[in-house]
């Protein structure tokens, strides 16, 4: 179980793009992930009729690494570190994350 996965709002603390905010859209076993609107790069496509793709500049969002980022911790109005923890007794219980500030589950 990751710390952070597809779908949690981030925030970027180092970096040329530190203090943006975002989804992010993919995570990468490498130790990346891929935020909207963060760290975005032009890319020289070519284009191909047969495909409809138009050639030129496009913009593509590029991968971050996990250590470069922290999970947005609304209650709080900042970036905040990720725990896990054990919660419920016997066959219920499950491993979940919770924010290391105030002790509150990230996911619920």
């Amino acid at each position: 179980m990751n710390k952070i996965k597809k779908g949690d709002e981030v925030v970027v603390i180092t970096g040329k793009d530190k203090g943006r905010r975002g989804k992010v859209t993919q995570v990468i076993a490498t130790g990346h992930l891929v935020v909207e609107g963060v760290n975005v790069a032009k890319k020289h496509q070519k284009g191909n009729p047969n495909a409809g793709v138009a050639g030129g500049i496009v913009e593509q969002e590029m991968p971050i690494q996990f250590s470069n980022v922290l999970v947005w911790n609304p209650k709080a109005n900042k970036g905040d570190r990720v725990g896990f923890k054990f919660e419920g007794e016997g066959e219920k219980r499950q491993k979940v994350r919770y924010f290391k500030s105030n002790q509150e589950a990230v996911d619920g």
